[in-house]
This record gives C-alpha cells, sequence and structure tokens, in this order.
C-alpha cells in the first residue's frame, strides 16, 4: 500500500515543477522576442527594414532561426574536450536561467523569497564566466581560447564596479532581500538620489552583459567570433539564450533596484483594487532592454584597454567615494537602517 506522505511528496514536487514551468516558459519566451525586438530596433536606427517575411511583421522570426538552428549539424573540433564542450554552453544558460529564481514579479509573487539575494545573484553572475572559459578552453582553438582569456580578465574589472554600486543600495535598505529592497523604494526609487551611482551601475551590466561597447569577448574584427568559433547547432544556441536572458534578467535587476521594481500607485475601479504589479515590472524591465539595444546601435565597440582603464582608473574611485560618503550622509542625519 502506497505510503500518504510519498503521494503526498510527489504532489508537492510536482506543484513546484509547475510554478518553475510557469516562471520559466515565459521568460524563455520573452528571451526570444528579445532577439525580434533587437534586430528590428537596429534596422530602424540603421534605417533599413529588418525580418518581415516571417510571420506578421516578422514576429515569427525567432522561432524560425531556431529551428535553422537545431536543423544544423554540430560540428565538433577532433581535438576538443568533448565534456567541456558540451558543458560551457549548458552551464551558461543554467546560470543565467537560474537568476530568475528569486526574482519577485509581485508582491509575494517569487519561486524563493531568498533573505541572501543579492549574494546569490552576484555569485551566479561570477559564475556565468566559466562557461565562456570552458568554452575557449575545450575547442583547443586559439581565437575561442583568446576570447575566453579576455572575458575572464574584463570581468574582474566591471565586477568591482557591479559590486559597489549594489552595495551602496545595501547601506540604504540594511537588507539583501529584493522584496525589501522594493518595499523600501514606496517613498522615492533610488534614482532619485542615487543617479550618479546608477550610471556606473549601467555601465557595470552592459559589460557583464558582454554588450556594446564591451563586447570583447565577441569583437568579431580581432577574433572571429571569440570564444563560441567552434560552437554551432545547439551548443551556439544555448550560449546566444544565455547572453538574452542575461540582458532580461539585468534589465529587470535594474527596475528593482533603481526604479521600484513593482511599486506603482494603486488603481481603484468601482471600490476593486486592480493589481498590475507584474504588468508594471514588465514595462520597467522593457525599458532597459531597449536601452540595451540603443547603446549596441549608437556607441562604438571600446578596445580591451580602455575598458580596464574605464573601470579600474575613472570608476571605480567614484565608487569607493560613494561607498564612504553614502554610509557618512546616513549617520549624520541618523537615518541608517541599522
Amino acid at each position: 500500500m502506497i505510503n500518504n506522505n510519498f503521494i503526498l511528496t510527489i504532489f508537492n514536487l510536482l506543484i513546484n515543477l509547475i510554478d518553475v514551468l510557469v516562471v520559466l516558459l515565459p521568460i524563455l519566451l520573452s528571451v526570444a522576442f528579445m532577439t525580434i525586438i533587437e534586430r528590428k530596433q537596429l534596422a530602424a536606427h540603421q534605417r533599413r527594414v529588418g525580418p518581415q517575411v516571417v510571420g506578421y511583421y516578422g514576429i515569427l522570426q525567432p522561432f524560425s532561426d531556431a529551428l535553422k538552428l537545431i536543423l544544423k549539424e554540430t560540428v565538433i573540433p577532433s581535438q576538443s574536450n568533448k565534456v567541456l564542450f558540451y558543458l560551457a554552453p549548458v552551464s551558461t544558460l543554467i546560470f543565467s536561467l537560474l537568476g530568475w529564481a528569486i526574482i519577485p514579479f509581485g508582491q509575494g509573487l517569487t519561486l524563493f523569497d531568498f533573505s541572501l539575494g543579492i549574494f546569490y545573484t552576484l555569485a551566479l553572475s561570477s559564475l556565468g564566466v566559466y562557461g565562456i572559459l570552458f568554452a575557449g578552453w575545450s575547442a583547443n582553438s586559439k581565437y575561442a581560447f583568446l576570447g575566453s582569456l579576455r572575458s575572464t580578465a574584463a570581468m574582474i574589472s566591471y565586477e568591482l564596479i557591479l559590486s559597489s554600486a549594489i552595495l551602496i543600495i545595501i547601506l540604504l535598505t540594511g537588507s539583501f532581500n529584493f522584496s525589501t529592497i522594493i518595499e523600501t523604494q514606496q517613498a522615492v526609487w533610488f534614482i532619485v538620489p542615487l543617479l550618479p551611482i546608477f550610471i556606473f551601475y549601467f555601465i557595470a551590466i552592459l559589460a557583464e552583459t558582454s554588450r556594446t561597447p564591451f563586447d570583447l569577448q565577441e569583437a568579431e574584427s580581432e577574433l572571429v567570433a571569440g570564444f563560441f568559433t567552434e560552437h554551432s547547432s545547439v551548443p551556439f544556441v544555448f550560449f546566444f539564450l544565455a547572453e538574452y536572458s542575461s540582458i532580461v534578467l539585468f534589465s529587470c535587476l535594474t527596475a528593482i533596484l533603481f526604479f521600484g521594481g513593482y511599486n506603482f500607485p494603486e488603481i481603484i475601479v468601482n471600490n476593486t483594487i486592480i493589481n498590475l504589479q507584474s504588468i508594471i515590472l514588465g514595462l520597467k524591465t522593457c525599458i532597459f532592454c531597449f536601452m540595451f539595444v540603443w547603446f549596441r546601435a549608437t556607441l562604438p565597440r571600446l578596445r580591451y584597454d580602455q575598458l580596464i582603464d574605464l573601470c579600474w582608473v575613472n570608476i571605480l574611485p567614484i565608487a569607493v567615494a560613494f561607498i564612504i560618503f553614502v554610509p557618512s550622509i546616513l549617520i549624520a542625519f541618523d537615518i541608517a537602517p541599522y
């Protein structure tokens, strides 16, 4: 006879799996449509038409591209480490998707309301670079390996800037939890008092997601295609999805950290409160996704030494100064949350 506890355990596992799929499937769809949005937006900036054949106004182009890549032959270099060759794209995509586990889509709407959510996010963003390093190492290609080494070296530069900006927000809120950070911004969004910090934070996440002008890992003019030179078909799709998933994720984190997340004045119709928290967060996220593409269409790529100089010489001293200045203001006016 089957134990009732076993049935209850299986039922809970199914419920948790459904919760994960409810979050994961829309995210994968948003990543797919992010590609077509970028292509249409770049076409508009460059006075081109862009995708318009597959589906109405080209809206089904991402699915056509995915089918084409999946049907392509997977070519593996004969001298490559096949385990790492496949592990690199898979790990990169997994680390990118795991970041969504602690995102609050509304009040009480999160898979896991982790008290150390910021630490979790920073750890995953740091681990993501190992997929890039494994990709270059396993392919046994000088182009791919050079791209992975450049990515690893550059990570040290922008990770310091990103961590410094987030540390200042932690000092203001006294919490590592994303829900608490959102609730703290009910009176005023952090973008208002922390505008300079937001600027160098956004520079850091552009580098974190390998976007122009910091896409040195994919410098086609110098490295053919960067770390994924030897990857094709499904492994390449994984790298592609991981990059765009990171763009959407960091756009969402930007909305949470500086623009109040899902906070918005209540809308009351016929004495009924209409809850639009998830929609508000989605709209804020779309604004920053637009900015990612806008910067790609506008700015030229920096050289590797220019990125290092920008982070270490110009931005880092300002970030350290704000780390000292903000707590001093909080203590001087006796408004520190700790």
